[in-house]
């Protein structure tokens, strides 16, 4: 991948993750507002917002993720 294309895709992962956190925050905030159980909702909302960001931003870029080799215990150093 060109690391403009890996640029505009961490954009997009930041932007997705900004939006999941936020629109928790502020849905909960305004269901609290209209139920009258301040900060129960937002609270809830805010952590499901920031949970399921997370897991998604995993899912997106831990195939691109390379783990580091490991040494082969069986091979002989020189």
């Amino acid at each position: 991948m060109a690391p403009r294309d890996f640029f505009f895709k961490l954009i997009g992962v930041g932007w997705f993750v900004a939006i999941c956190i936020v629109g928790g925050a502020v849905g909960g905030w305004y269901l609290d507002k209209a139920l009258d159980t301040k900060p129960i909702f937002a609270l809830l909302f805010l952590t499901l917002g920031t949970v399921f960001a997370l897991y998604t931003v995993w899912r997106w870029l831990a195939p691109g993720i390379k783990k580091p080799n490991k040494p082969d215990k069986d091979k002989e150093h020189d």
